[in-house]
């Protein structure tokens, strides 16, 4: 029968068991003893399919090992994209605040002693405002007037003291509130001034920044450190104290290229260098810095725009290493 099962490795054991036995593997149907005995049939795997499974296997392999390749490995980092940003072309001059112009006020007589004085040290007046009075040797008195408005820097006038024609003023002012920053800047940065560019004065100490004009800039500069003058020109209603330090920020111009923090930049004996992360592998660049603004700094020249750069590029990382590239969060700086 075709679908018999056939062990004949078995079978002299089993026939000595009896008829039952005998039934179980010839598989035919008998009564004995009363049992009845249904008939199971084997079932027969197809011959092809242990070749299909080969196959099978055998082509699904290289995906597995592709799945593999393509698998992140290595360590997480944080990249983000090299974008464009302009960066404002700054030059700084740091001096101290000198009076542009200071008025010496002495009386026209001499020989007159101090009856009266009206006005101090610190005090803003207006040109022709009584500063002082002085007795007259016939009796009455005479005012001492401000020849121009300003802030008084001075004053030497005393009650009782005698006011002199020639010597010591009774008052000095600051006229109109004319103020310079007078600064050295080194010769390369010199060149970049003219006469009139804005800048914002940083007073030590102030809480906000005055605005103030390039006035006038030194035609030579000193040979042995090679820097030269800068006069910062200041006018304004706000008191600022002569002799004060103080730092000018002068725009000469600006220049736009790809940016990244920098963090992401690395300076070593190979040069300057940033990071990129290619096919989640790292590649180390030589590039050309510039300007640099508010933690971000200016790639002249060997990075892209939308290449991915490595946020903060360290020591650990190096050529060809593997790793999982993570998009940093919108203006991080490579936090």
């Amino acid at each position: 029968m075709a679908g018999d099962v056939n062990l004949p490795s078995i079978q002299p054991d089993l026939l000595s068991l009896g008829p039952l036995a005998r039934h179980l593997v010839s598989g035919r149907s008998g009564k004995p003893d009363g049992f009845q005995m249904k008939l199971f049939r084997a079932s027969r795997l197809p011959r092809t399919l242990p070749a299909l499974a080969a196959t099978l296997l055998a082509l699904s392999a290289p995906a597995l090992a592709a799945e593999e390749a393509d698998a992140p490995r290595g360590p997480a980092v944080t990249v983000l994209k090299a974008a464009k940003s302009c960066f404002a072309n700054i030059v700084e001059v740091s001096g101290i605040i000198m009076p542009r112009e200071e008025t010496a006020v002495r009386p026209e007589r001499l020989g007159l002693k101090v009856a009266d004085v009206l006005a101090e040290a610190g005090d803003n007046v207006n040109a022709g405002q009584t500063l002082a009075r002085l007795n007259l040797p016939e009796g009455g008195s005479i005012n001492v007037q401000a020849p121009v408005a300003g802030t008084i820097s001075v004053s030497n006038a005393t009650i009782g003291a005698m006011a002199s024609g020639k010597g010591e003023p009774l008052f000095n002012i600051i006229a109109r509130n004319e103020y310079d920053l007078v600064g050295l800047v080194p010769i390369g940065d010199l060149a970049k001034l003219t006469v009139n560019q804005p800048a914002a004065v940083r007073v030590i100490g102030a809480t906000a920044d005055i605005e103030a004009k390039v006035r006038r800039i030194a035609p030579t500069v000193e040979p042995a450190v090679q820097l030269g003058q800068a006069f910062i020109g200041i006018t304004s209603n706000r008191r600022v104290l002569v002799n004060s330090a103080a730092r000018a920020l002068i725009k000469v111009g600006q220049s736009c290229n790809v940016a990244v923090p920098l963090t992401a930049v690395q300076y070593g004996s190979a040069g300057t260098v940033v990071q990129v992360v290619k096919r989640q592998r790292i590649e180390t660049k030589r590039v050309e810095t510039g300007l640099m603004s508010g933690g971000q700094i200016e790639i002249r020249d060997g990075l892209t725009e939308g290449e991915e750069v490595v946020a903060r590029a360290g020591a650990l990382l190096r050529e060809g290493d593997p790793v999982r590239p993570v998009q940093a969060a919108a203006n991080t700086g490579g936090k």
